[in-house]
């Protein structure tokens, strides 16, 4: 069993950045695809970023593209996320992933194995 813990979600103005933090649980963590997710209040969960195992490849929703940025520390069990420049509509509740496979770089929500409880992001205009 993993757990995944957020952290670093907060308001900040539009164009401001903010780094989000997942730090996780267990000592399969090097062996996990990891992601993040956002979900709007009464929107589907959206797939924004996924990291390989060994940080070989990084994998984007365009509408982040350029702007957020995954990293992961294996030595620290944790993922983090960069995110610059950010925008009114980067607003939502951003969520920690972990897969066992490889189908979160799709950005595929089904392959999900662990999820976190979840950060807000707001950004103001």
């Amino acid at each position: 069993q993993v757990q995944l813990v957020e952290s670093g979600g907060g308001l900040v103005q539009a164009g401001g950045s903010l780094r989000l933090s997942c730090a996780a649980s267990g000592r399969t963590f090097s062996l996990l695809g990891m992601g993040w997710f956002r979900q709007v209040s009464g929107k589907e969960r959206e797939f924004v970023a996924a990291i390989s195992r060994s940080s070989g490849g990084t994998y984007y929703a365009d509408s982040v593209k350029g702007r957020f940025t995954i990293s992961r520390d294996n030595a620290k069990n944790t993922v983090y996320l960069q995110m610059t420049s950010l925008k009114p509509e980067d607003t939502a509740v951003y969520y920690c992933a972990a897969d066992r496979s490889t189908s979160i770089y799709d950005g595929s929500r089904g392959g999900v194995d662990y999820w976190g409880q979840g950060t807000q992001v707001t950004v103001s205009s």
